[in-house]
């Protein structure tokens, strides 16, 4: 029987999340004002794609060393489900930016032009369309084991290239993004007390939830192959 302690605790977490990130008092920061809640939600987003592409390489890893279907399975779920929460992340930080550090007096749209150029945006649409080209490959390619042992390898490509394209380049470049010469989610200068103590649970729940999700496509996939569940 699958242990299910961990849902409970992401339930519990998001909704504390959801309700505390809406009714706690948060500083009245120039430019950012009540914006500054998104940070549970945008950041919460970032939180859960790392974690499931850590579990999508750990799988890939496990994969090569064991050439067992299942784990190649599980690194792509973990891959589909990572790239959806880095969609959520990227569409929440450009909507965050066009009202906020593009040009406040132009939202959406209009800022359009200026949160386009956003170096931090860049990197991360170029990681998530090296994390498509992923999929795409494995659709590519009709035999199984040669499939998992091509996406196995191309998967730790991915992963490294996370880092470069969304933690070191930008910070190289100027950013309308707070924070240039830390992280602003995690610098104790930037968030309040108040903010942490729903800004880590939040982080958390979500992660969880990433992984939840990708959990019951693993299962799902798997009840389709029978015969991998007897290995």
């Amino acid at each position: 029987m699958y242990k299910t302690w961990w849902k409970i605790l992401c339930i519990i977490l998001l909704v504390y999340a959801l309700v505390a990130g809406l009714l706690i008092k948060v500083p009245n920061l120039p430019i950012l004002g009540e914006t500054s809640r998104n940070l549970f939600y945008h950041v919460g987003m970032w939180a859960a794609m790392m974690v499931l592409f850590i579990c999508s390489l750990v799988h890939s890893i496990r994969y090569l060393r064991t050439m067992n279907l299942k784990y190649d399975i599980a690194a792509k779920n973990y891959a589909t489900v990572g790239i959806f929460f880095g969609l959520l992340g990227y569409a929440t930080g450009a909507i965050w930016a066009s009202y906020t550090w593009a040009d406040p007096n132009n939202p959406a749209f209009q800022s359009f032009s200026a949160v386009a150029r956003e170096p931090k945006l860049i990197g991360t649409a170029v990681a998530l369309l090296i994390y498509f080209a992923y999929l795409i490959l494995r659709d590519s390619i009709n035999d199984l084991d040669k499939r998992a042992r091509v996406s196995a390898v191309y998967n730790v490509f991915a992963f490294a290239m996370l880092f470069p394209t969304i933690f070191i380049i930008p910070r190289l470049l100027p950013s309308l993004h707070p924070g240039q010469e830390g992280n602003p989610a995690l610098n104790f200068k930037d968030v309040s007390p108040q903010m942490r103590m729903v800004e880590y649970p939040a982080f958390i729940g979500w992660a969880l939830l990433g992984v939840w999700i990708a959990t019951l496509k693993i299962r799902i996939n798997l009840l389709k192959e029978k015969s991998l569940l007897k290995k």
